[in-house]
């Protein structure tokens, strides 16, 4: 089973940036699906972005155009790069990965979750 350690999050103001990064314990590089997740205090978790064996990703609406999903295959890193950053991004930002190629930013087929990083935005 893959270990995921996130890191990189933290407060920012309105209109910033912050880079999450997801350290994976074995190599994923066209093996793994991964998948950011991100839970507000009383909300469900909700898909942020993925992306899959073949470098294609899909975004959440709600981040489209803000957020990129990167991968540094060498250190078995996956990031994302946060922008133009909003109060109503603020939650705790889990990396997800499943061995298996698929493209969705729902919960169900990503059986290794890390522990979260928090990001808080203030306006």
């Amino acid at each position: 089973q893959v270990q995921l350690v996130e890191s990189g999050g933290g407060s920012v103001q309105a209109g910033g940036s912050l880079r999450l990064s997801c350290a994976a314990s074995v190599s994923v590089y066209r093996t793994y699906s991964m998948a950011w997740f991100r839970q507000a205090p009383g909300k469900a978790r909700e898909g942020v972005a993925a992306i899959r064996g073949d470098d294609s990703t899909i975004y959440a609406n709600s981040v489209k155009g803000r957020f990129t999903l990167s991968q540094d295959n060498a250190n078995n890193t996956l990031y994302l790069q946060m922008d133009s950053l909003k109060p109503e991004d603020t939650a705790m930002y889990y990396c997800a990965a499943g061995k298996g190629w698929w493209l969705t930013v729902d919960k169900a087929p990503y059986n290794a979750w890390g522990q979260g990083t928090q990001v808080t935005v203030s306006s």
